[in-house]
């Protein structure tokens, strides 16, 4: 390389690297930032959303809208995101578990997750809670597993293919229970029918569903966690109730398309992550069940690609498939 384009090449290499913490610097510039939640309000990502939304503006100057995208079964927000401008100002908050099944649930998808989409910071983590409506004359999950063979149950899913749809049918087969699955928008929607009594059976996130348990709106029969929480110290765990080493949950992150630069996506991950860890924050989120769990980007891309082998096991054995 002649001597003249060698001290270009240099030069421009440096530029760009005073150029690029400027550039996280600068950035959002006092443009709005929109937090799309590919689900309908009411639901575990939505929670979380509208508990940063306000302290992520603070933190970055500018005003942070919490949108919510539902349409199927959290494909249609995702989308959105995806093929949104790689600038930071778009974030993708959802559950994790949900997308990691994705790509082995649906034979066609309009975006690939590992490929559109990069990790920013984990958030937070709640075990599944296995409920049922007051009527149910069931106060554990042995007998709701003998009631389902002489009753017929229907058993909501936030979502087809979804963490809590997969969770039920893993219980399903593993003690020979019947039920039927009906489909809803997102965790709300099933959570208000089970509730009506409409549906008999829920599995869903502690974080949206522990309040209709506290208020007697719901019963629940086991947590899906290896251990029992403190909140319902008194409930028995699903593999306590002899599903062994039954365990899990939903998992709420953030993620923006790819092609973001690095230096935004440490600045937004910093202060997701420190607002997340904020003891005010902290403290509402534990106070309904949930757990703060945050990761690097980097924590964050091992994770899911761990999550998206477990579940396509899952589903594999589950034969579920859509189109």
């Amino acid at each position: 390389m002649p001597l003249n384009r060698r001290r270009l090449t240099l030069a421009l290499a440096a530029l760009a690297a005073i150029q690029l913490p400027a550039q996280a610097q600068d950035w959002p510039g006092g443009k709005p930032i929109r937090i799309v939640v590919p689900y309908t309000p009411g639901g575990s990502s939505d929670i979380i959303a509208r508990a940063i939304a306000t302290p992520l503006g603070e933190a970055l100057k500018t005003n942070v809208i919490v949108e919510n995208k539902p349409g199927a079964n959290g494909n249609t927000g995702t989308d959105l995101v995806a093929k949104s401008p790689a600038d930071g100002l778009t974030l993708l908050l959802c559950d994790v578990g949900a997308l990691a099944i994705t790509g082995s649930v649906y034979k066609k998808l309009p975006f690939d997750p590992g490929r559109d989409l990069r990790g920013v910071t984990m958030l937070a983590y709640s075990p599944h809670l296995l409920v049922v409506h007051p009527s149910v004359p069931a106060n554990s999950l042995q007998e709701l597993v003998a009631l389902s063979k002489t009753t017929k149950l229907n058993f909501a899913v936030t979502a087809i293919g979804s963490a809590p749809h997969l969770a039920g049918i893993a219980v399903e087969k593993a003690t020979q229970a019947r039920w039927e699955y009906i489909p809803y928008k997102g965790g709300a929607q099933a959570i208000g029918d089970t509730v009506a009594g409409q549906t008999q059976v829920l599995m869903n996130g502690m974080l949206a569903t522990l309040p209709h348990v506290q208020s007697g709106k719901l019963k629940v029969l086991g947590v899906s966690k290896a251990s029992r929480v403190p909140l319902l110290a008194q409930v028995p765990t699903i593999a306590e109730q002899g599903v062994k080493g039954f365990e899990s949950g939903t998992w709420q992150g953030v993620l923006v398309p790819a092609g973001t630069p690095a230096p935004v996506l440490a600045k937004l991950s910093a202060e997701l992550t420190r607002i997340i860890r904020s003891p005010e924050v902290r403290e509402r989120l534990v106070s309904q069940g949930a757990e703060v769990h945050t990761m690097s980007p980097t924590e964050f891309a091992g994770f899911f690609e761990r999550e998206r082998r477990n579940w396509a096991a899952v589903v594999q054995k589950g034969g579920v498939s859509l189109d």
